[in-house]
């Protein structure tokens, strides 16, 4: 299974928290990371964001189809995202676009089968695969890139 997690781009410190925007260098993050991403992605990748209109605007930004999804809204635990995703025996590709610090305590969760405070930046992605070999179950960070070392 392969497990992309993106956390959303820079967004405007505004209230109502749901309701926050990307900030013009949100828009530009969001739009390399993207541009970085889309040809990169497994065939078939389910897409899914929360629906914070940050997180929708970050996923807009690959010009694919996604789906809402409530169980990844802010705040949300790892439990709720690793079962909305099926990981690690889901078959195919998933890509969450996220917030903090939900995203990096499913990538520490996914990495290391603990729970623990990671931070992934804004507009950054983590790309973890796993897999079954020798009869053990194998995870492998892939990659990890924020917007600025594209």
């Amino acid at each position: 299974m392969e497990l992309i997690l993106w956390r959303h781009a820079e967004a405007e410190d505004t209230a109502p928290d749901m309701a926050r925007v990307l900030t013009a260098k949100g828009h530009k993050q969001a739009e390399k990371m993207a541009a970085w991403l889309k040809p990169r992605l497994p065939t078939k990748t389910r897409i899914l964001a929360s629906p914070a209109q940050r997180t929708q605007q970050t996923a807009a930004a690959l010009r694919l189809d996604f789906s809402t999804l409530k169980a990844l809204a802010p705040g949300a635990s790892i439990q709720a995202v690793m079962q909305a995703v099926g990981w690690p025996t889901a078959d195919g590709a998933v890509l969450i676009i996220g917030h903090q610090p939900t995203l990096g305590m499913v990538a520490a969760y996914a990495m290391t089968g603990k729970a623990a405070y990671w931070s992934v930046k804004k507009g950054a992605i983590w790309w973890i695969s796993s897999r079954v070999r020798a009869g053990g179950e194998q995870t492998i960070l892939r990659a990890a890139l924020s917007p600025d070392l594209i």
